[in-house]
């Protein structure tokens, strides 16, 4: 039964999309698109499922899917692509252009590509909501901590003015917001995109309970001072020093990071810990309350690496010449104290 169903449902589809692709194919044509446009824009539609699913693992979404998205038609792809861009480079004024090749190179996890394409749609269409959330969605995913900031956070709220109830900008909006431990704002967010959900539904409940994560966060700031271990979730005691050998290395303004990322998966950590180096030796305790997201976090995983890095810059992205050491991998559910010796320059 499950067969004959897939078999006529694929039927259905492949009627819909022949009624539908088919017509624009012929009018894309007598307009001088190439086919591979076409080709590429049936792709996506079958691609951006899996995309979407691959963007959850980054930095989180609200989009709950039920079953298994069906495999891409057998197709040249890349050719499409190639085709995509030659076109592109004749037409740069064509955002339905930039637009498909941002949804393309997202689905294949090329983000840098996908952001530069709609960069490239924002200055055809300054005021095209889809390629303001669409920059800001693909600068976190090509960032290597993840963060919605900058520039991505200005898009986010200009599309917001130009369209209050666009839900995927209130969602990255609150996901920027609990990424800087302002949980009060990313309730707040998250309450506004709650009322454009449909009631009941797996979507409007996996926001309602990062609502109530965001809620429960509100006025427990991380700070410099170790936090105290919890009896909810995960809570490792981490002891960082630094060997004498380089200590020479240090710089006035010198940052501490303490963190834990997944042994696999996307490199965000999952909890973090910013102290300013001179405090050293140190002492603090990673807990769910500082995950950088409300999808990963130290009890989704049951391992992790456990690191420490002296940041000269400030910034949380390594650099050359900072300074690093690591305990290697560590169970989550562990008791006993940590021991990081910052011991090498990056």
């Amino acid at each position: 039964m499950k067969l004959a169903f897939y078999l006529a449902a694929a039927a259905m589809v492949a009627v819909a999309l022949a009624l539908l692709l088919v017509p624009l194919l012929r009018e894309g044509r007598r307009h001088g698109r190439p086919r591979g446009v076409f080709v590429l824009a049936l792709g996506i539609a079958l691609l951006l499922p899996i995309g979407a699913g691959a963007l959850y693992l980054h930095i989180g979404t609200p989009v709950a899917l039920d079953g298994v998205p069906a495999a891409p038609r057998p197709m040249d792809f890349q050719q499409a692509l190639t085709e995509l861009r030659a076109h592109l480079k004749q037409a740069p004024s064509d955002v339905q252009g930039w637009t498909l090749l941002a949804e393309a190179t997202t689905a294949l996890k090329q983000p840098d590509e996908a952001r530069d394409a709609w960069d490239h749609a924002l200055k055809v269409a300054p005021d095209n909501v889809a390629a303001m959330v669409g920059w800001a969605e693909t600068d976190s995913m090509a960032r290597s901590d993840h963060l919605i900031e900058g520039r991505a956070l200005d898009l986010l709220h200009r599309a917001l003015t130009l369209q209050p109830d666009s839900q995927r900008a209130l969602w990255l909006l609150g996901i920027s917001q609990f990424q800087h431990a302002q949980y009060t704002d990313a309730a707040a967010t998250w309450r506004k995109l709650q009322p454009l959900l449909e009631p009941g539904s797996s979507v409007a409940k996996a926001v309602a309970e990062q609502i109530a994560n965001a809620d429960s966060r509100a006025g427990s700031k991380p700070s410099t001072e170790p936090a105290p271990a919890t009896s909810q979730g995960a809570a490792l005691k981490v002891e960082v020093s630094l060997v004498p050998t380089l200590k020479n290395k240090l710089q006035p303004g010198d940052q501490l990071y303490v963190y834990a990322r997944a042994v696999s998966g996307p490199p965000m950590p999952l909890a973090v810990a910013k102290l300013t180096a001179d405090a050293l030796p140190a002492t603090v305790t990673l807990t769910d309350a500082m995950a950088m997201t409300p999808a990963l976090k130290l009890s989704s995983v049951a391992r992790v690496v456990v690191a420490a890095r002296i940041s000269h810059s400030g910034e949380p992205i390594a650099q050359p010449g900072d300074l690093e050491g690591s305990a290697g991998v560590v169970d989550t559910g562990r008791k006993t104290p940590i021991a990081i010796a910052i011991d090498k320059v990056h």
